[in-house]
Formats: C-alpha cells, structure tokens, sequence
C-alpha cells in the first residue's frame, strides 16, 4: 500500500501564509483509521516533513490518529512550528485525550476538525486553541450560532472548505483568523494584467526558454526588444546577489551568466507585483510547482503528445487566468503553445487534460481521482508522492534564490 501526503496553505484575514495543512492518506484506508501498521507508514512520510525546505518554516497543521499520538509523534516537531489536529476518534478515546492534554501543557496549540457543541466535546474543548469549521455550504444559518459558540469559548476560528467565491466572503465577514480551500489562493491574487499585456515580450519569452532546445540568440532578441525585461535582466545579472567582478555589458553575456535553467523560472515573476508569504506569492509558486510536478510526471507516461517542456508549460500556465483575472481561454488563445495544452486546461480531454487532471487531485488531496487517473496514464502510483516532494523542495529551493537579488535590493 503507498501513503499519498500533500500540503494546502492556510491564510490569515491580510492574506499572509499562516501555515500549510498536511492532508495523508494510505490506499485503500481511511486517515483516521486507527490500524497501527498504517500508522507506521505514515509515520514514515512525516518523518519527512520535519525540514525546512518542505514546510518553508511555516507552522504545520497535522491531524494526528490516536495511534501516531501514543506513539509520540508530533514530539518531531517544535512547539511553535505545529499544530496539532484532533478528530472525533481523539474525543472518544480516552488515552489519546489524555495525551493531548500533556501535548497542551507542552505548548502545543490544538486544533478539532468536526466539532459537536455537545457534551462529550466539553472535556477536550477546555484545552483547544483553533475550532475547523466546515464552510462548504455558506449559506448554512448554522454557521454563524457556531462561530459565536466558538468566540464565546475564547476559541479562534479557522474555515476550512473555503472552495467558492460565496464561502469566501461569507469567512471575512465572520471574521475567521484562518481560512483554507481552493478558493482562498484565487481570491488573494492581486490584480495584476490587462488583456493588452498578453501581446507583450513576457510571453514568446517564457515560450522560447520551454523549448526544447532553447537558443540565446532567440532570447536575447525577444528582451532586446523590451526595455522593461532588458532593464529588469541587467539589474537583476549585475545585483549583489551574483558578486561579478566585471559587470556584464549585454543581454546576451547576461543570459549566459544567468543561465536558461533561472532565467525560466525568475522571468515569469517579472510581471506580477506579490507581497512576500502573501497567498498571491503562494499561486505564483503553485504555477512553478504544477510546472515541475506535471513534467516530472511526463516522463511516465507513453505517448504522451507533447515533451517535458511542453508539460512544464502546461502545468506553469493553468494559474494564468486567475493571476491575470482574465478568463483562461482568453489567455491562452494568444500563446503561441501546444493546442494540446490549450484542450487540456480548458476541456480536461485526452492524455494531457489526465496528466493535469492527476496533478489537480493530488493538490486537492483527492485521492481517489488521483489513482484513476495514475491507472489510466499507467503511472505508477509509488512514484507519485516521492516525486512531489521531489518537486515541492525543487521549487521552494529555487524560488528562494530568484528572491534573494529582490529582496537585497530592497
């Protein structure tokens, strides 16, 4: 059996990155069952995550199983860096209560997911810091009686489900501390594009450092052809951040020095403003991560009607619409790309719209959906969270060095 394990990023009400939820589950079960060999191998998995290149030194918000909590694992991580996450199979075992409470008067902030204002959640309440409420249907007149139980317990409130524009507004005006879903990367993004701005340099520039084999020559033309990339290039070459005895004169010598491998992932930051730890940050960084993880996966797969390259593409353009807040299709219909691309992130056909499909269910730790589509790519499923966090400590890694020259000139 594999465990599969994915990261979501939990917001504040000013948009700042707060954390990242760490969603797990092994094939075939459930992740709160309560079998101790599976237990094991997630144990396995999180072990993994106690670094700073995955979690970014970001707090984590893990749901821990009675069995992970007798075992002692959330002692991996420091006080300040988890949040330990709690089920109804926590409030009716009697040991694993006990054994929060001792996590609590550890430091530890404890947060329950599922919560019943009923009287065998009264004992565990007194020692939680963070009730999850379920905001899938916002419209629920519930809603608002539960966050007002909740603050009345002195408790913060973190929405979770926030997978539409309704369920957003309706978490700002309860004024949640927290909010997660698929909804909330969206709805932060700044509005950065005009529609105008697609015929621009920008883009034939991030299609020719895709091919397969990209030409300098190529490239320093299309900058030569922009004031703004050209300034931006030589600001960023001549920066304290690369130390050059002799600065570099030209385009061309500064494309060399800053190599094809940066320059693809440093040029598509060019054009859209983001605040550092801000959600809009993290849907630029969700493009790079679905690039690397979709052309990762293409390797895999046989017959695949595009090249790595194209599949890098593919992955790194399914956020444009929503980093743009312009309609997808109308952003892609003036790339110069695949039309195989373009079907697959607008109608989800053929083999490439599986490959996306794959990379979407993984993000939204759908995992059935995911197996599915793995079986059909004939992917192997083994590979799948291996090569994930492969591309999550790729990315973070990189995106750390485009934003060093950034962040010294500031």
């Amino acid at each position: 059996m594999e465990t599969y394990i994915v990261r979501q990023p939990i917001v504040t009400p000013d948009q700042k990155i707060a954390a990242y939820e760490i969603l797990y589950q092994e094939e075939g079960t459930l992740s709160n069952q309560r079998d101790s060999g599976a237990a094991n191998a997630i144990e396995d998995f999180l072990m993994q995550l106690n670094n700073g290149s995955f979690l970014e030194g970001k707090t984590a918000f893990i749901t821990f199983t009675p069995n992970l909590l007798i075992k002692n694992i959330p002692r991996m991580f420091a006080e300040d860096k988890l949040v330990i996450q709690i089920e109804d199979n926590v409030v009716v075992h009697p040991l694993a209560q006990k054994i929060v409470q001792r996590y609590k008067k550890q430091g530890y902030r404890i947060a329950i997911q599922g919560v019943e204002f009923t009287q065998r959640y009264f004992g565990v309440l007194e020692i939680v810091d963070i009730i999850k409420l379920d905001f899938s249907n916002p419209e629920n007149a519930s809603l608002t009686s539960m966050v007002n139980l909740s603050r009345g317990l002195r408790k913060e409130i973190a929405a979770c489900h926030v997978d539409t524009p309704a369920a957003f507004e309706r978490a700002k005006e309860l004024h949640c501390e927290y909010m997660q879903g698929t909804c909330v990367a969206e709805q932060s993004s700044s509005k950065v594009h005009r529609m105008d701005h697609l015929q621009s340099n920008f883009f034939q520039l991030v299609v020719a450092i895709t091919r397969d084999e990209p030409s300098l020559d190529e490239i320093a033309e299309i900058i030569s052809r922009d004031a703004t990339l050209a300034f931006s290039l030589m600001k960023l070459v001549n920066s304290a951040y690369f130390s050059l005895k002799n600065p570099a004169k030209s385009i061309h010598q500064a494309l060399v020095i800053l190599g094809i491998g940066q320059l693809k992932q440093w040029i598509y930051l060019l054009s859209f403003q983001h605040d550092a730890g801000t959600a809009a940050e993290e849907q630029l960084k969700m493009s790079f991560l679905r690039g690397s993880f979709c052309e990762a996966l293409s390797q895999f797969v046989q017959d695949l009607p595009i090249s790595q390259q194209e599949a890098y593409l593919m992955g790194m353009f399914s956020t444009l619409g929503t980093l743009m807040q312009v309609p997808l299709g109308a952003a892609l219909k003036e790339l110069a790309i695949s039309d195989d691309i373009k079907e697959a992130l607008l109608t989800g056909r053929g083999s490439c719209g599986t490959l996306y499909r794959l990379v979407l269910c993984y993000e939204q730790a759908d995992w059935p959906g995911m197996s599915n589509c793995a079986q059909s790519l004939g992917i192997p499923v083994e590979l799948l969270t291996k090569t994930y966090f492969e591309c999550v400590e790729n990315v973070n890694h990189t995106w750390s060095e485009l934003m060093a020259p950034i962040q010294e000139e500031n």
